[in-house]
């Protein structure tokens, strides 16, 4: 590493005050925040004092000077980290910190606590984009609720839909809900062939958890949500629709692909593999102490990709931070636990269902090498990257996403 590229990260780590204290939403962010944390950059260290949401440096090494939790990395990573456009893998904290470029130390509870407001206070020497505008209009999205039996229990489901032809029935993220289609459902090149129809998982978003609920522990298991989409499909009386989810939506075609490939006419999936390693304690997404709603969104921010509209990023993160309690846990109990289909995926046949994997390059979570090494165990599968996406590619950039997803849908109409 050159001295010029050490200096460069400490000057613009410097500028790190002036970014942040003029931010109001962002002082106003942290203001619950009030302590010290250490950052290094290489050979220089700095004490970064957080009082009412505001920052203050302060130069290291300082003697016997107390610290509540450090963020350790080499200048190259940091200036690569800031790049307004940064490569994949190198866009987010915790990206990082799966490839051994950062490490977290020390009492890890006020950074969990105050994730979104950490990164965005690390990643501010980046160059700031201005949001999407719109103009007023009325969406062709008409909301309603079916009343199913899903594994003897009832329950009332929330679905939303919008064009007519083939059935396109979408399954939201782990944690989230339905909203995340809004805009295939508002694509008049989309819904001019296809009834496109997204409903929320029970126990999120307008769907009610079942009888009892209050009981009970929410966890997600492949039998269950495999049962949830067929009686859902079911229910509405579609005959062989496609179905396309997106993470643990895109995992759980693959499980439909094994098991019921007659059922469908084909299968996309989203960020789909048939197993991503952990790379963060779940614990964090269900303590008294810790907000849900903002830990899960803060964790889930660095999966977007770093050029789409702030708009779009924002109403991504919005929808996660709305979750019920524990509910995005329990859904990855399915994605890290009971889903595993390492040894199943060998069995699908596509030439009974077609089956087609998308995956954004920014996603460290399910990445593109996931995705084709589980397509190379599967003959037939085609695989796309999605470049400048990450793992919200539906939500966080629907113009970036059409131009991957239509090719698809084209082929299946034909």
């Amino acid at each position: 590493m050159s001295e010029s590229a050490q200096r460069r990260a400490e000057r613009r780590f410097e500028r790190i005050p002036e970014l942040v204290n003029g931010r109001e939403p962002l002082v106003r962010r942290g203001r619950w925040l009030s302590g010290e944390f250490l950052v290094t950059l290489g050979g220089a260290e700095y004490y970064v004092g957080v009082s009412g949401g505001r920052i203050a440096l302060q130069a290291g090494p300082v003697l016997m000077r107390p610290w509540r939790f450090a963020i350790r990395g080499d200048a190259d990573t940091w200036l690569r980290f800031w790049e307004p456009v940064p490569e994949p893998g190198w866009h987010d904290l915790f990206a990082l910190s799966k490839r051994g470029f950062l490490r977290m130390e020390g009492d890890l509870h006020p950074f969990m606590a105050n994730l979104q407001y950490i990164k965005d206070v690390l990643s501010a020497p980046r160059t700031d984009r201005g949001a999407e505008t719109m103009g007023a209009y009325i969406e062709p999205i008409v909301g309603r609720y079916v009343h199913l039996a899903i594994e003897g229990r009832q329950h009332r489901v929330y679905y939303e839909e919008a064009g007519e032809g083939i059935p396109l029935v979408c399954l939201h993220t782990a944690g989230a809900d339905g909203r995340q289609f809004r805009h295939l459902m508002t694509d008049a090149v989309v819904t001019d062939h296809y009834r496109v129809i997204a409903f929320d998982l029970p126990w999120h978003g307008k769907s009610n958890p079942p009888s009892g609920w209050q009981d009970e522990e929410y966890r997600l298991t492949t039998r269950l949500y495999t049962e949830t989409i067929r009686a859902f499909c079911s229910g509405l009386e579609l005959e062989r629709p496609v179905v396309m989810g997106c993470s643990i939506g895109g995992r759980i075609v693959l499980n439909l692909a094994i098991h019921h490939p007659e059922e469908f006419r084909a299968l996309i999936g989203l960020e789909s593999a048939d197993f991503q390693a952990p790379w963060y304690d779940t614990a964090w997404l269900h303590r008294p102490d810790v907000h849900g709603g903002e830990v899960c969104a803060a964790l889930v921010s660095g999966l977007i990709g770093p050029e789409v509209p702030d708009e779009r990023r924002h109403e991504t993160l919005w929808h996660y931070m709305q979750g019920g309690p524990g509910i995005f846990k329990g859904d990855l109990y399915f994605y890290r636990v009971d889903g595993d289909l390492r040894d199943q995926v060998t069995r699908i046949d596509t030439g009974c269902c077609p089956l087609y994997l998308l995956t954004g390059e920014y996603d460290f979570s399910c990445t593109p090498e996931d995705t084709s090494r589980t397509a190379d165990r599967i003959p037939g599968a085609e695989v796309t990257v999605m470049k400048g996406l990450g793992h919200f590619p539906m939500s966080e950039d629907p113009a970036r996403f059409q131009r991957y997803i239509l090719p698809v849908l084209d082929r299946i109409r034909g």
